[in-house]
């Protein structure tokens, strides 16, 4: 059985196998730099990245005072856009886990997401309308 052989040596006698190294490891080291940067600048994929909210005022939705608002936040809810992806169960947990002062204000926590997504839109005008009609956010 013949084994297959590379013959690395150029018409002129040289041998070309180092120079041919050299340049591949150079370039894989070149796109490995490239991407690297290019991740750095545009901070593309990776799961582990958090995104990041600026605190807004959730007061502006209708049931949400100071107090339930402190409550939010210290459950990291922040913006309009977290509250508007936050489930009517946690709302409901969370003023239940709170105390006797916030169990009256259960039933108000099924417009909140809906509100806060207005909000979060900047549909102003359309929450204002809708705020005019909920009586203590029912």
């Amino acid at each position: 059985m013949r084994l297959l052989q590379i013959s690395t040596t150029a018409c002129d006698g040289s041998d070309v196998f180092w120079p041919w190294l050299l340049w591949l490891l150079a370039a894989f080291l070149l796109g490995f730099l490239l991407g690297w940067l290019l991740k750095s600048i545009f901070g593309c994929g990776g799961s582990e990245e958090k995104e990041t909210y600026v605190k807004q005022d959730l007061k502006k939705i209708e049931g949400i005072g100071p107090k339930i608002e402190g409550l939010l936040n210290n459950k990291g809810i922040i913006s309009y856009k977290q509250l508007s992806n936050t489930p009517i169960e946690f709302l409901e947990t969370m003023l239940v886990d709170a105390g006797p002062a916030f169990i009256t204000h259960r039933g108000m926590t099924r417009t909140w997401p809906a509100q806060a997504n207005l909000a979060h839109l900047g549909e102003w005008e359309e929450l204002k309308n809708w705020q005019d009609v909920l009586k203590g956010g029912v």
